[in-house]
């Protein structure tokens, strides 16, 4: 195997592992309400409440909040339906530096940018939705480890763009 398809086979598995986390991430933006019923269960299972009393206070505040709205105004759900969407939408834009890296550079650097702006976002809109500041550090860290491989992709993307074609790779990437 060349370098050049070496390095292509490792961005391409990259990127599949990057747009199944976007998928799950996006997925699980559906079922919040009984999400947090299972989490509620699973935390007084473990007595989590003992070891961190802050997270439980907030995940059962939370759980009330999407039982309330469920019953009352499930509307409001439909928000988290769209959030769903986005992250899915997302996930199928990654399909083009899959089939051909160099060319679709800027949907990794457009990923790396959306990762950026989820950190303002969080400090910004966490305090005026009354969202305790430890869970906006977690909210943070989605951009900050997302941005991660974001990196990485990039970096091996550039170097795949300074290789040359081989004769025996002449063909365009998405033909493979």
């Amino acid at each position: 195997m060349s370098d050049r398809a070496a390095l292509l086979k490792g961005i391409r598995v990259r990127l599949v592992v990057f747009v199944v986390c976007l998928v799950l991430s996006g997925v699980t933006a559906f079922p919040l309400v009984h999400e947090l019923h299972w989490l509620d269960s699973a935390s007084r299972a473990l007595s989590v409440s003992e070891h961190l009393p802050a997270l439980t206070d907030w995940t059962e505040r939370v759980r009330r909040g999407l039982d309330s709205a469920d019953a009352d105004y499930p509307f409001l759900l439909y928000g988290t339906d769209w959030l769903a969407f986005a992250h899915l939408v997302i996930a199928v834009a990654f399909w083009g530096p899959y089939r051909d890296p160099v060319r679709n550079i800027w949907v990794v650097e457009f990923g790396m940018i959306a990762c950026v702006g989820v950190v303002p976002l969080a400090l910004v809109c966490g305090p005026l939705r009354g969202i305790p500041f430890w869970w906006s550090l977690i909210d943070m860290a989605f951009g900050v480890f997302g941005i991660i491989p974001l990196h990485d992709l990039r970096r091996r993307i550039k170097r795949l763009e300074g290789l040359p074609l081989s004769s025996a790779n002449s063909a365009p990437a998405h033909a493979a």
